[in-house]
């Protein structure tokens, strides 16, 4: 069985996994305070080109949203996401969980615009009675978003500029975020995701990490937060465990260098859908390919070859995603053209 599912479906980069077993006898202090999870912050801090900057580890992308979104909120606000955003559909509530709403807005192929902030908040901020209502604390964005496209430096600017306006913190979950770096196209950089962003993490997990995710709060992070990482599950004892991957990852160049493969790998699988005649929902310049199948043709494809159900189209149409990833192989990808 052939596998585009997801991007976390292997184990972590061979190189994660030697510097693991290369280090595991070394007796270290827990909970991020050994020297690996020390450098990795640090290379962390330079890629961004943010050297105030505050880097913790934490275990996963559903922990890091959490318990960040929770920190940077008191307890009458909520936050702020395009209604197709991860934390809004696809985390269980979690974040309604710690006691706070997710306020949706339309997006746009997954994607949130500064002027519907902007009248969002105007007119949230110009209704007399907005004291009784749930206040918006913060602003999520996710980069790629949950449909693989990505946003401008323009666009991210003028997020930011409206978050500015508003006094309150914009946010960028990066769980693929590598893949939206290495993506053909784009604009955006680490460093200027750094200079518009109060709060953003880097992702490991879906791009070739055993697990974990490195938060990165530009400015200050939130008082103890160290203490509600502990409070939401997120705190690793072993925190070097998190540390070590991230000092691979952030070494040569790697995290990048294994996001363009994935890259490379998509663009085969897209070319061939394309030259096949499918179609496709919408166009993502990332490692996840979003294509409308008939029913009768996913259910052949799904005899042979793992995918993700996205969304109904209608009755006799759905959409699939495929996904590539860091550890895609070439043969896997033409063994699934010729299934086509």
């Amino acid at each position: 069985m052939l596998s585009f599912e997801s991007d976390y479906i292997e184990g972590a980069h061979p190189k994660i996994l030697e510097r693991l077993i290369e280090t595991n006898m070394e007796q270290l202090p827990g909970y991020g305070n050994d020297p690996y999870c020390r450098s990795a912050a640090e290379k962390i801090k330079a890629a961004c080109a943010c050297p105030g900057a505050e880097v913790f580890f934490l275990t996963g992308g559903t922990q890091t949203n959490m318990t960040v979104i929770d920190a940077l909120l008191s307890p009458c606000e909520g936050v702020v996401a395009a209604d197709t955003g991860h934390v809004s559909v696809h985390e269980a509530g979690a974040i309604e969980f710690t006691g706070h709403k997710v306020l949706t807005l339309p997006g746009e192929d997954g994607k949130i615009e500064a002027e519907t902030l902007e009248e969002y908040l105007r007119t949230f901020f110009e209704d007399e009675n907005h004291e009784h209502m749930v206040f918006p604390g913060a602003v999520y964005i996710s980069h790629p978003t949950e449909y693989g496209t990505l946003y401008t430096k323009n666009e991210l600017k003028g997020i930011s500029r409206v978050c500015t306006t508003y006094g309150i913190p914009l946010y960028l979950d990066g769980a693929r975020l590598g893949y939206g770096l290495a993506a053909d196209g784009t604009d955006v950089t680490l460093p200027d995701i750094a200079k518009v962003c109060d709060a953003f993490y880097i992702g490991g997990t879906k791009v070739g990490a055993l697990c974990g995710e490195a938060v990165v709060f530009t400015k200050k992070a939130p008082a103890h937060f160290m203490t509600r990482m502990k409070q939401h599950g997120a705190l690793l004892a072993k925190g070097r465990l998190i540390g070590i991957q991230f000092d691979v990852l952030f070494t040569d160049g790697l995290y990048l260098e294994i996001s363009r493969h994935a890259i490379a790998m998509a663009a085969v699988l897209k070319d061939a859908f394309r030259a096949k005649g499918y179609s496709f929902y919408l166009d993502s310049p990332t490692n996840q390919i979003f294509i409308v199948l008939d029913n009768r043709k996913m259910k052949e494809l799904a005899e042979n070859a793992a995918f993700s159900f996205w969304e109904k189209a209608d009755e006799e149409h759905t959409v699939v995603r495929f996904a590539t990833s860091w550890a895609t192989k070439r043969e896997n990808v033409d063994a699934l053209i010729r299934l086509l």
